[in-house]
């Protein structure tokens, strides 16, 4: 995959290969990178791995679901991809993000491949889109969903976690989390300046413990939600949790 910047969409800078940091060079292929709608300023792709001559179909096999014989002996699956901007792809997750699944005829070569890049598809859920049956009469679009933000989350089980930022600045004046929790799972959130010591009005003991299902929870305290005087200030936030996920968090007036 590589990226070519334009100005006017007539001319064009040479391509430059993106970089995927120490993660093992794959075939990847419709990558659908392209501005995450709730973050314009983070690119996410659902990309087709090809693997090529791994096989997992036999040629019996293949003639009963009438694939292509051009297209029987490898192999394919999706996979996540991120990026902040210009030639370097995030691969932290190197596991597949969709499998091929039960039924052979996903198995084939080129199943399995992004259509469309991720639409908001209801209030709460987020789809992509994805070709199945790749080089069979039966090929068909299929629609998976997510909740916003669901990528990937940061988990505790039954016997807790805690999770520990590194210093950031933000503006704004509320903290907000995407999360899920159990019934007698939580979440506490505790404010610590750079060096790690708790913020007087912010502390763990001051949290108002959060439990439910939410796509936007403002985050509180004893001395309330407010958390403008922080403004500018290298902050690190601890998230206390039992049996509970957060997908993701934000700052915001």
């Amino acid at each position: 995959v590589s990226r070519a910047p334009s100005r006017d969409y007539l001319h064009w800078d040479t391509p430059v290969e993106m970089n995927y940091g120490d993660a093992p060079p794959e075939h990847l292929y419709t990558n659908q990178t392209s501005p995450y709608f709730r973050a314009s300023d983070f690119y996410v792709g659902i990309s087709a791995r090809f693997l090529p001559g791994r096989q997992g179909v036999t040629a019996e096999q293949a003639a009963v679901i009438g694939v292509d014989p051009k297209y029987y002996q490898d192999c394919s699956d999706a996979v996540l991809i991120s990026s902040r901007g210009g030639d370097r792809y995030d691969r932290t997750f190197l596991e597949a993000f969709l499998r091929p699944g039960l039924g052979i005829q996903n198995w084939v070569s080129r199943s399995n491949y992004p259509a469309l890049n991720l639409v908001q598809t209801g209030a709460s859920e987020m789809s992509f889109y994805i070709a199945r049956n790749y080089g069979q009469p039966s090929m068909y679009l299929r629609r998976y969903k997510l909740r916003l933000d669901g990528f990937a989350s940061a988990q505790a089980g039954y016997a807790g976690g805690e999770l520990v930022t590194r210093p950031l600045r933000f503006t704004g004046s509320q903290f907000e989390l995407n999360y899920s929790t159990s019934a007698p799972g939580g979440i506490r959130v505790e404010l610590q300046d750079a060096g790690g010591v708790p913020i007087p009005g912010h502390t763990l003991a001051e949290s108002r413990e959060i439990i439910g299902d939410e796509i936007a929870r403002t985050v509180t305290w004893t001395s309330g939600a407010n958390l403008k005087r922080l403004n500018g200030h290298p902050i690190r936030l601890r998230m206390v949790m039992r049996d509970a996920d957060i997908y993701s968090l934000r700052f915001r007036d």
